[in-house]
């Protein structure tokens, strides 16, 4: 950057914050220029979400210590809504709108264009409609919110941020649940946005995409700023960046397993499902899998493949209706109409959305480690309350799931070490057969790393694995067998030594 003066739009000095005596930031100190795009990274539990819950009021005055100034004033927000009308708006990564209402409607909710009272609906539609111009979304404003895909969803987010007259955009992991298209679509977005004066903060773990977007780059590690990088961001090594973020070198980004794969132990044939609402829309399509012992089988595919209705309808038929089709397990068929059944016969299945599906936000770990199978510490329907707490502990200490203790609520701690939990609880039940949807989205490097060594472990006790991952490098490091899924219909199957990501790439574009 030219000249050694700058105008900063927010610096924060010393910022420190405690969670149950840990403490999450220590005197973190960080400068970010007006009209610049500036990345925060670093692994999960680094303090990332949290420095910019404080910046955004989220995490009042009175909860931290340290000093906020923005725009060349201290700021004492004591609430989001302070922050909002000073121009700096926080999205997400779990998107805050409401599935039901318009486009418009999310755009302007709690900023409604009213007089009186009264909602002036055109005056509405017709700022909706500019707004979503500027975004480049080409829908209508009263499409509802649960008819658009998530990369739609986050450019309504983007365009409600707009309508607060935004000065300081804060995105966290705002590409988690986007393909690589859909990315770099927002991505350029938020180059646009720039070319207005609109300053960014994006946080994030996909490496390449801060290189290709960032003018600068703080990294924090265990609450603390280890370094900014304020020059040159395109062409800085990934691997310093990870050396700084996680303390170590970083060679490898998958660890080796020995192999060794047994019989067939998990087959399903001739799967159907349609979707629970529109009756006539079959979203699985007459799908054949088996895995066999030991073994990592991969299902790839685009975002809306139907590879999570496919595990889902076929855990406890949790999503979908008129579902058919048979399931073996070592050759002798087996019933997965309930999830208590399916659990019962050796099933687990770590869905996506960990929040909404996985776990209970406001109970401790070890409620949530053992709730799956409350029977291994409990006699005549009462819990061992002793037994519950080793078998937990045994699992943080395992898993390193980073806390103070088992007690610790889990809403609390970073997305990483909630995975790593979910985990836990599945592998507690003493599941055959585990199905692992997106098993590391949102997760920073090093605990992916963990993750992957989880899955190796598991395969290597005889375990079958069942995984679904939109990163195709992710997929082809881990598996041994590859299935490839488009429109719910498996479109081809490979072994992992004779496949590259083109080659899956065109099993969908070739066959459709």
């Amino acid at each position: 950057m030219k000249g050694s003066k700058h105008n900063y739009i927010l610096q924060l000095e010393n910022i420190t914050k405690d969670f149950f005596g840990i403490k999450a930031l220590d005197r973190v100190n960080m400068k970010v220029i007006e009209g610049e795009i500036h990345a925060l990274v670093g692994e999960n539990g680094s303090g990332k979400s949290t420095l910019m819950k404080i910046v955004s009021g989220i995490h009042p005055l009175g909860t931290y210590s340290g000093n906020i100034t923005y725009k060349g004033e201290i700021c004492e927000f004591k609430n989001i809504r302070q922050s909002e009308i000073a121009g700096i708006i926080i999205i997400h990564q779990e998107l805050e709108l409401v599935p039901f209402l318009s486009i418009a409607e999310n755009i302007f909710l709690g900023n409604e264009q009213s007089k009186r009272g009264l909602i002036n609906w055109q005056e509405t539609e017709k700022k909706a409609k500019a707004l979503m111009q500027i975004v480049n979304l080409n829908e209508s404003p009263d499409t509802l919110i649960t008819n658009l895909g998530i990369g739609k969803k986050q450019l309504v987010e983007i365009a409600k941020a707009l309508s607060k007259k935004v000065k300081l955009l804060i995105l966290d992991e705002p590409t988690a649940a986007l393909n690589k298209e859909d990315s770099y679509r927002l991505l350029d977005l938020l180059l646009e946005l720039k070319k207005q004066g609109i300053t960014s903060i994006l946080i994030s773990h996909k490496l390449e995409e801060i290189c290709y977007i960032a003018d600068s780059v703080t990294i924090l590690r265990d609450g603390v700023v280890i370094e900014t990088i304020v020059d040159n961001v395109r062409n800085t090594p990934q691997e310093k960046i990870i050396k700084s973020m996680v303390g170590r070198e970083y060679t490898e980004r998958f660890p080796k397993r020995k192999t060794s794969i047994g019989d067939v132990l998990f087959e399903v044939k001739n799967w159907n499902a349609y979707h629970p609402i529109h009756r006539d829309r079959k979203i699985v399509d007459n799908v054949s899998i088996n895995v066999r012992k030991g073994e990592v089988v991969g299902i790839a595919g685009l975002m809306g493949a139907g590879r999570t209705e496919f595990t889902m309808s076929l855990f406890g038929r949790s999503y979908g209706q008129k579902i058919s089709g048979k399931v073996y397990k070592n050759n002798k068929e087996i019933s997965v109409s309930t999830v208590d059944s399916s659990i019962k016969n050796g099933l687990a299945y770590i869905t996506e959305d960990r929040k909404k599906y996985g776990l209970i936000l406001n109970e401790s770990i070890k409620n949530n480690i053992t709730l799956t199978s409350l029977k291994k510490i409990s006699k005549m329907g009462v819990i061992n309350d002793r037994k519950e707490v080793l078998e937990a502990t045994k699992y943080k200490n395992q898993m390193d799931i980073k806390a103070k203790d088992v007690f610790q609520i889990l809403r609390n701690l970073s997305g990483g070490n909630q995975q790593k939990i979910v985990l836990s609880k599945w592998i507690f039940s003493d599941a055959d057969i585990l199905i692992l949807d997106e098993p590391t989205r949102g997760i920073d490097v090093g605990a992916k790393y963990e993750i992957y060594n989880i899955i190796n472990d598991l395969a290597s006790k005889g375990k079958g694995i069942i995984l679904i991952s939109s990163d195709l490098l992710e997929i082809l490091g881990l598996c041994d067998r590859i299935y490839v899924m488009h429109n719910g219909i498996i479109k081809g199957e490979f072994l992992q030594d004779s496949v590259n990501q083109e080659d899956i790439m065109k099993c969908i574009i070739m066959k459709e």
